[in-house]
C-alpha cells in the first residue's frame, strides 16, 4: 500500500473516530443517573460531570433524622450516582479509548493512573530509559 492510500486510510479512521466521540459526547450532554437511599428518604441525580441536578427528600423523615445520620444519606446516594455516571461514561467512551476497561476505570474513578499508563507503554517517568 502507497503512502498516500496509508495517510487516506488513517485519515479516515481519524474522522470515523472524531464522529464517534462526538457522537458519545452528544449521548452523555443529557445523560443523568440516579441514587435512591436505601429507606427511600432522599435521592439524588447527577449529570455526566458529576454535578448534582437535583436532591430530593421524599419523605419527611430527614427532619427527625440525626445530622450525621442524614449527612451519610445524602452523601451515600450522592456518591452512588456518581459511580453509576462514571461507569456511563465509560462505557460511552470505552471502545474510543487506550488502555484496558479496568485500567480506564481506575483513572475516571480518580485512582492511581499506574496501569492506564503502562496500558499506554508510559509506565517509565519521562527521561527515564525503559529497561
Amino acid at each position: 500500500m502507497s503512502l498516500p492510500e496509508q495517510m487516506a486510510r488513517e485519515l479516515e479512521r481519524l474522522r470515523e473516530t472524531q464522529r464517534s466521540l462526538a457522537e458519545a459526547s452528544a449521548n452523555l450532554e443529557s445523560a443523568t443517573a440516579e441514587a435512591v437511599s436505601r429507606d427511600r428518604t432522599v435521592s439524588a441525580k447527577v449529570n455526566a460531570k458529576g454535578e448534582i441536578t437535583e436532591l430530593k427528600f421524599h419523605t419527611s423523615k430527614y427532619r427527625t433524622m440525626a445530622p450525621a445520620e442524614l449527612s451519610a444519606a445524602v452523601l451515600d446516594v450522592i456518591g452512588r450516582a456518581r459511580a453509576e455516571m462514571e461507569q456511563q461514561v465509560a462505557d460511552a467512551f470505552g471502545s474510543l479509548a487506550p488502555g484496558t476497561p479496568e485500567s480506564r476505570a481506575e483513572v475516571i474513578r480518580g485512582g492511581d493512573p499506574s496501569a492506564f499508563l503502562a496500558d499506554l507503554g508510559l509506565d517509565e517517568p519521562p527521561g527515564h530509559p525503559r529497561t
